[in-house]
């Protein structure tokens, strides 16, 4: 069972359930909505004024005497560029509302979690309640969703109060197997945002490409970040192209997603791969592998056997130096340094290797891959950040503050949450996006195998039914994942994320008695306007009869 969240309460009277009103096309559905009678119009210009909520009453701040606050001001701005990009309305300040003219009050009640908010529409005004720039911002993007769904420029009446069920509401995307531009990254953000997500995971560096610049080791973008070819076709025909292919993100083009990122209330979780992954490092700065040989950026998707070599200290040296710059472009809390699929192929061969293992008296190859994790964490740790990685970190143990994404299914997630580890639940069945969105695969494009519908990713339950009920507070949420083998270009990206990362937004939003799937689908079929607006190309399954 998930936890239950108990919802915070307003005073409120008058105030009428009416089930026989048509539900709004909200996606995630709200915690608590109760609709109400009437509607208002939407005016070519809306006036707001902003005010704070002491004990029951609130005060007002007029601009003109100087009263300001910028917890409500910066996100008004926001939905105040939103507004007018998509529908050409005007938002301006007003202290004294102007009854011909549609009026919204931001009121700022510090007694509300970050995260909350409260929307409230009567046939005379709109009330947004929030206590943090957060709050206000999600109670914006509700009220984006209902604008653009209006029917004829009239909104319904209601009362929402409403928080998240999960901290952890992410998206992944990989950049290292196809490249994507700035624009295109904070189009996948901007999406991501509307829809409430938080994380933004962002896969930079990986065997067939490095994203990210790191100036004391300027190969890894002059060498790593190309290659000259690249897999082309179902893998089993191991065809390939000779088309050098390639790019990067210089470190202000980072800088400049990061903020954006920042301004859209998404938190960006770096990953930069170790000690697998590791190829296109390598075809830089060979001395890092066990063997010194010279290697070529990863033409073919899958695993490689050369990876960073355990044994070699220069290795732990190069990856503290580029961390280094990493956290300098990335603020947040959790560093992603993968430790998936490393072979052992090399290490078992490397005397480095094997003499570590020797001077440290660990058991094999897999506890030198924890030792690897570990001393890489301690040295993050003392940085002030966490490391996360993918499930296979657990093997060998556990390094003593990590948190764990569990790809493999769940069993890595409870065995993390069982220790009193954080943990993403990221299960390839049904979190990969990557994987078929329907049974016709001969009418999709090609993908790597699997079949994820968006029913199964909607009635996906990230808290174990095994997992004890005192362990489940150490499940932070859960995330999709975009791998892009397959997908050359950003539409294609869209096509296999939308609408199933919708789909989990509201899984990891509402709480479990709110959910329908049913009802989601109706909710989506009128929430489709707000893509077509935005040029989305998501996939229409849901539009006919889901297969069975």
């Amino acid at each position: 069972m998930r936890s239950i969240i108990v919802l915070f309460t307003l005073f409120v009277s008058g105030f009428l359930t009416a089930q026989n009103l048509t539900t709004p096309a909200l996606i995630p559905m709200p915690n608590q909505l109760i609709m109400k009678q009437g509607t208002i119009a939407l005016t070519p210009i809306i006036t707001y004024r902003i005010g704070q909520k002491t004990g029951t009453q609130i005060v007002f701040m007029d601009v003109k005497l100087g009263q300001k606050n910028a917890i409500a001001e910066v996100e008004m701005k926001l939905f105040a560029q939103s507004i007018k990009l998509w529908n050409a309305t005007e938002i301006k300040y007003q202290f004294r509302i102007d009854k011909s003219l549609t009026h919204i009050d931001l009121i700022i009640d510090p007694t509300m979690d970050t995260a909350a908010y409260g929307l409230e529409i009567t046939p005379q005004s709109i009330f947004l309640t929030a206590s943090s720039n957060t709050g206000f911002f999600y109670a914006f993007q509700s009220l984006i969703q209902l604008i653009e769904t209006a029917s004829n420029q009239q909104l319904p009446a209601l009362l929402i109060l409403d928080k998240p069920q999960f901290a952890w509401r992410g998206m992944h995307l990989d950049c290292s197997r196809h490249f994507f531009t700035v624009d295109e990254v904070k189009r996948y953000i901007q999406l991501m945002s509307l829809y409430k997500m938080n994380v933004f995971h962002w896969h930079l560096t990986d065997d067939q490409g490095w994203r990210v610049e790191i100036k004391k080791y300027p190969k890894l973008t002059s060498v790593s970040a190309y290659r000259s070819g690249s897999m082309v076709g179902p893998y089993s025909d191991k065809k390939f192209d000779t088309i050098p292919y390639g790019g990067f993100y210089t470190q202000d083009q980072i800088r400049e997603v990061v903020a954006f990122a920042a301004q859209h209330h998404i938190t960006i979780v770096p990953e930069i791969e170790m000690p697998g992954h590791s190829l296109a490092a390598l075809a830089a700065y060979p001395q890092l592998s066990c063997t010194g040989k010279s290697h070529e950026v990863g033409q073919a998707w899958g695993v490689y056997d050369d990876v960073f070599c355990a044994g070699n200290d220069s290795v732990f040296f190069f990856l503290q130096d580029v961390l280094d710059e990493v956290i300098t472009l990335f603020p947040g809390k959790y560093i992603h340094i993968g430790g998936d699929e490393c072979p052992k192929t090399r290490w078992k061969t490397c005397e480095k290797c094997q003499a570590r293992i020797h001077e440290n008296n660990l058991t094999d190859e897999h506890h030198l891959q924890s030792y690897f994790i570990q001393r890489m964490e301690k040295y993050l740790n003392a940085k002030g950040r966490q490391i996360i990685g993918w499930d296979e970190i657990l093997e060998g143990g556990l390094a003593p503050n990590a948190a764990v994404m569990s790809w493999r299914g769940m069993a890595g997630g409870i065995a993390a949450a069982e220790a009193g580890h954080y943990v993403v639940m990221t299960p390839g069945n049904p979190c990969y996006f990557d994987h078929y969105q329907s049974k016709e695969r001969t009418k999709e494009p090609h993908a790597i195998g699997g079949y994820n519908p968006l029913s199964a990713v909607y009635k996906f339950n990230p808290i174990p039914e095994k997992l004890a009920a005192d362990k489940a507070k150490f499940i932070m949420g859960a995330q999709g994942n975009v791998w892009t083998e397959y997908m050359l270009n950003f539409p294609h990206v869209e096509y296999m994320a939308v609408p199933r990362m919708l789909a989990l937004a509201e899984n990891l939003w509402t709480l479990d008695e709110t959910q329908s799937y049913n009802d989601f689908v109706v909710r989506l079929k009128a929430n489709a306007v707000v893509l077509d607006r935005l040029k989305v190309n998501y996939a229409k399954h849901f539009l006919i009869p889901e297969e069975k």
